[in-house]
This record gives structure tokens, C-alpha cells and sequence, in this order.
């Protein structure tokens, strides 16, 4: 969301009359790339460009494709094929190994069919969203490029203009949604192949933290430089005036105001107050939260499980399943800042619904399921 965010910031930016603009969007891949689908970087006529379609292999003749969508003013897919050992494929031998459909749209404001547009609506989406373009469709009706933003089934029905399989793309659209990951579909129409992109546009996560030491302002810092959104819990009387330009919200820990708290957030309990802690703790195990960390020893949070046990509120299994004590993956962490790396990284990976081993130890690909 992070790309998007700032695609977006920049696409706002843009004079209209002087410049003309597109954007490419990686639709498709099969095998190894540095960059999955939805990666897209945003491209200026005068050269400029902001985002990434790979490592850097495959930005500069994105670049000219980007500019040649501009003055032709249509949109044009282009298959990179790294997989081969052919010296004049560009990609090959930088390590790719993968192929790779990237779609490159002209953008134009007030177009309804403008993905960047429809990208601005989503930057603060709480539940997963779905956006479907049409990226090979062998001249059929003049559709390549087409972009439609699902809002509910019978919308989608109406809307979508390839209506002979729009009840086929319409399921494989659900399935990507309960699956919260993008794919590409390939269909017949009329005797036509056309090929589908599903993207699913996921929230950005949400980071809150309880607590107010030194250790706040590293763990807000790394937090924000991933992309997430950061609300910190504290006594903002005692707070460094910076949180309040590093965060992207800071409540009053005396206040009755609480955090947004739903599947797509994450709570740290660093208060290094022990009472403090057990009452947050209190607090938060019945929010939707899929993980709740909570810093120190293992005996601490023990001690906390046991009280709160012999005080008649014992937390049930499943809650357990989303308490991490202590936070983080076992990286060695010392410093504050490292702390914070291991907590973050522990987050994506439960978010991810990945174990968090190094990857040299990973059976399959990097980015298999």
C-alpha cells in the first residue's frame, strides 16, 4: 500500500494541460521476479517516474513503453521473458528467471476507467477490495486496459462489459477475495482468449502501540517506513513533540478515545509497567486483532496469564493463538531498534501466514503458497 499511497500523492500533483502521464502495472507472473502482481510505477512523459515493476532490470524499457503509451494514447500489455537463454531479452542474466506481463495504461483525469483514480479510493480500505483489468483480450471490442472496481455482485454483473463470462470471472474474483491474493485468469470469449487480472488491494496494517519509553519511537519509525499506520497509546504530556510527526495518530492513554482495532492490526504492549500492561492486556484480547505482542521475559507474561486466570478471566485457546510473549522473531536483538526489526518482522510473517525461517531453508520458491 505503501507504493500506492505515494502513486497516488503523486498523481495529484500532476498539471494535466502541460504533462501527460501512465502508469505500468505488473499483471501477470510466472516463475522467479523480484516484484509480484499490483507492483506499478507511474511515468511522466518528460522521463521522470516513481515505483518499480522489478530489481531494475526491466524499469528502463518499462519506461520507454510507458512514454509510447503516451503519445499512442492506448494501452499495450508486454510480456517479459527471462526464463531463456537469449543474450538480446532484456532481464536476462540478472538473475529474473520468470515471466512477466506488465500493462501499461495512459492516464487522463476524470476517466473513469484511470486506475490511479480508482487506486485513491482504496488507500484507506479496512477490508480487502477487488479491481479487475482486462490485460489480453485479442482485439476483442477494443477492451484491453479495462479496469473495474468491484463494489458488490450485482454492480459487478451490470458493469462488466465481457457479459457472456462475467458469472465465471465473478467466482474466481470471490475465491481471490477469500484468498486475499491477486491472480490472472485466462478465459474464452467468443472463440477469444481474453485474460483477466484479479487484484486484491489489501488494508494497510495497522500498528498500535501502549506505551510511552524510548523504545516507542524506534519501534514507530521502522513501523512507518514499511508502510503502516501507527497509532500510539501514551501520556502525550510526556511524549517527545517528534511522535506526533513520526505517528500517524497519538491518543492519550488517559483518554477515552480507543484505537481502531480490527483483523488487519497488530498491538504492542510496552508499557515495561507491569500493571499497566495486565490492564491493557484486559483491554485488547477481544478486539479482532491478529496479533498482540507483549515485551519481556516469558515469566512476566506467565505471571500475567495466571493472575488474570485467578481473577476470573482467563484467556481462552484461541485468544492465546494471537499473543506472542515475548514479541518477536529470534534474530539475536539487542538494541532497541533491533527489537523493533524482529517485532515488525514477526508481525509480517503471521500476517503472511508464514513461519518467519530463513528463506535458504524454505522448501519451494520464495513467494510459492
Amino acid at each position: 500500500m505503501k507504493e500506492i499511497k505515494s502513486i497516488v500523492e503523486a498523481y495529484k500533483t500532476i498539471d494535466f494541460f502541460n504533462t501527460k502521464a501512465a502508469l505500468a502495472t505488473v499483471s501477470r507472473v510466472e516463475g522467479s521476479s523480484y516484484r509480484r502482481m499490483g507492483a506499478r510505477m507511474l511515468v511522466l512523459d518528460n522521463g521522470t517516474y516513481l515505483g518499480g515493476i522489478s530489481g531494475g532490470c526491466l524499469e528502463g524499457d518499462a519506461l520507454r513503453r510507458a512514454q509510447k503509451a503516451i503519445v499512442q494514447n492506448k494501452p499495450s500489455v508486454i510480456t517479459y521473458d527471462t526464463t531463456q537463454d537469449d543474450g538480446a531479452q532484456i532481464g536476462v542474466g540478472l538473475g529474473c528467471n520468470g515471466i512477466i506481463d506488465v500493462l501499461f495504461t495512459p492516464l487522463h483525469a476524470g476517466d473513469t476507467n484511470n486506475p490511479v483514480q480508482i487506486l485513491s479510493t482504496l488507500t484507506e480500505t479496512r477490508k480487502p477490495r477487488a479491481i479487475v483489468f482486462v490485460t489480453d483480450s485479442n482485439g476483442v471490442f477494443g477492451l484491453l486496459g479495462k479496469t473495474l472496481l468491484y463494489e458488490n455482485d450485482v454492480q459487478f454483473l451490470q458493469s462488466f462489459a465481457l457479459k457472456d463470462i462475467a458469472g465465471d470471472v465473478l467466482e474466481d474474483l470471490h475465491d481471490a477475495l477469500q484468498n486475499q491474493a491477486s491472480r490472472t485468469v485466462n478465459y474464452e470469449y467468443g472463440g477469444e482468449a481474453v485474460r483477466i487480472f484479479i487484484e486484491i488491494i489489501l488494508p494497510v496494517t495497522h500498528l498500535i502501540l501502549y506505551g510511552g519509553n524510548y523504545d516507542i519511537y524506534p519501534m514507530t519509525r521502522i513501523a512507518r517506513e514499511i508502510g503502516w499506520n501507527v497509532t500510539v497509546v501514551t501520556n502525550i504530556h510526556k511524549a517527545d513533540k517528534s511522535l506526533f510527526s513520526i505517528a500517524t495518530k497519538v491518543l492519550h492513554n488517559k483518554s477515552d478515545e480507543l484505537p481502531e482495532a480490527d483483523a488487519y492490526s497488530a498491538i504492542i504492549l510496552m508499557a515495561h509497567d507491569y500493571k499497566t500492561d495486565i490492564n491493557n492486556l484486559q483491554k485488547v484480547i477481544n478486539t479482532d486483532v491478529r496479533y498482540v505482542g507483549l515485551l519481556g521475559p516469558r515469566k512476566r507474561s506467565e505471571k500475567m496469564f495466571k493472575e488474570l486466570s485467578e481473577n476470573g478471566n482467563s484467556i481462552s485457546e484461541k485468544n492465546m493463538e494471537r499473543i506472542f510473549a515475548p514479541a518477536g522473531l529470534d534474530i539475536g536483538a539487542t538494541t532497541p531498534e533491533e527489537i523493533a526489526l524482529s517485532i515488525c518482522a514477526e508481525i509480517r510473517s503471521v500476517f503472511a501466514g508464514r513461519s518467519g525461517v530463513s528463506l535458504r531453508l524454505r522448501d519451494g520458491t520464495i513467494h510459492g503458497n
